[in-house]
C-alpha cells in the first residue's frame, strides 16, 4: 500500500514533467507566480498568432495590389504604344500628302516660269522688231527731212501727232501707276484679295472704253499680266517698283508701240494729203 501510494504521488508529481511549483509555497508570502506566468503566456501566443496571420494577409494584399498595378501599367503602356503608332502613321500619311501637294506646286510653278520665259522671249522679239521699225522710220524721216519741202511737211505732220503722242504717254503713265498698286496688292499679305480684283476690273473696263487703249490692244495684254505676273520682292521690300516682272516688259512694249504709231500716223497723214492741203 505504501508502494502504491508512493507511485501515485510520483505520477502526480513526476520529476521535471511539469513546471515546478514555487518553492516558497502558496502561503501568504509565496504569491501566485505560476498563475501570472500562464496568464502572460496566453496573450503573447495570441499576439504572435495574430501577427503571423496579419503578415500573411498583408503579403497577400501586397501581391494582389502589385499584380493589379503591373496589369494596369501593361494596359496603359499597350494603349500608349498603339496611340503612338497610330499618330506616327497619321503624321507619315499627312507628310506624304503634303509632299505630293508640294511636288504639284513645284510643277505648276515650273510651268508658269516656262510660260513666262516664253512670253518674255516673244515680247523681246516684238520689241526688237519695233525697235527696227522705229530705226527704219527714223532713217526714213532723216531722208525726208533732207529732201527739203518734204522734210518740212513731215515735221509738220509729226508736230500734229505730238498731241496724240502726249495723251498716249500720259495714259501709259497712269496705267503704270495702277499696275504698281495692283502688283503691290497682289504681293501684300494683309491687303484683301477682293480689293485687288476690283482694281483689275476697273483697269479692264477703262481699257475697253478708252479709244486709245483699244488702239493699243491693252485689254488682252492686261489680262495676260493679271494671269501670269506673280513676281514679288522679299517681304521686307518697301519699293513697289521692285514687284512685278511681266508688267515692266509690257510697259516698255507699249511705249515703243506709241512711238511707232506716232510716226505711222504722220506717214499716213502725209500719204493721205492732209498736210499738203493744210499747208496750202
Amino acid at each position: 500500500m505504501c508502494f502504491t501510494a508512493a507511485s501515485m504521488n510520483n505520477l502526480n508529481d513526476p520529476p521535471r514533467w511539469n513546471i515546478q511549483p514555487d518553492p516558497r509555497g502558496r502561503g501568504a508570502g509565496g504569491g501566485d507566480g505560476n498563475q501570472w506566468n500562464y496568464a502572460l503566456l496566453v496573450p503573447m501566443l495570441g499576439l504572435a498568432a495574430f501577427r503571423w496571420i496579419w503578415t500573411k494577409e498583408s503579403q497577400r494584399e501586397i501581391q494582389k495590389v502589385k499584380a493589379q498595378y503591373d496589369k494596369d501599367v501593361s494596359t496603359i503602356k499597350t494603349k500608349m504604344e498603339d496611340q503612338y503608332r497610330e499618330t506616327l502613321t497619321e503624321r507619315r500619311r499627312a507628310a506624304a500628302v503634303l509632299e505630293l501637294e508640294l511636288e504639284k506646286e513645284r510643277q505648276r510653278v515650273k510651268g508658269y516660269k516656262q510660260a513666262l520665259v516664253s512670253q518674255s522671249q516673244n515680247l523681246m522679239e516684238e520689241r526688237k522688231q519695233l525697235q527696227k521699225d522705229r530705226e527704219a522710220l527714223e532713217e526714213e524721216k532723216q531722208k525726208t527731212v533732207k529732201s527739203g519741202a518734204a522734210g518740212a511737211l513731215l515735221h509738220q505732220a509729226l508736230e500734229r501727232e505730238n498731241n496724240w503722242y502726249h495723251r498716249a504717254s500720259a495714259t501709259l503713265k497712269e496705267l503704270e501707276a495702277q499696275l504698281l498698286e495692283r502688283q503691290n496688292a497682289y504681293c501684300s499679305l494683309i491687303q484683301p484679295r477682293d480689293q485687288r480684283l476690283e482694281m483689275e476690273k476697273n483697269m479692264l473696263l477703262k481699257a475697253i472704253k478708252d479709244p486709245l487703249s483699244s488702239e493699243l490692244d491693252l485689254e488682252s495684254d492686261l489680262k495676260d499680266i493679271f494671269k501670269r505676273d506673280k513676281h514679288c520682292a522679299d517681304l521686307l521690300n518697301m519699293d513697289k517698283r521692285k514687284n512685278g516682272s511681266l508688267m515692266w516688259v509690257y510697259l516698255k512694249y507699249w511705249q515703243l508701240q506709241v512711238t511707232v504709231k506716232k510716226h505711222k500716223r504722220a506717214e499716213e497723214a502725209l500719204l493721205g494729203g492732209n498736210i499738203q492741203s493744210h499747208a496750202k
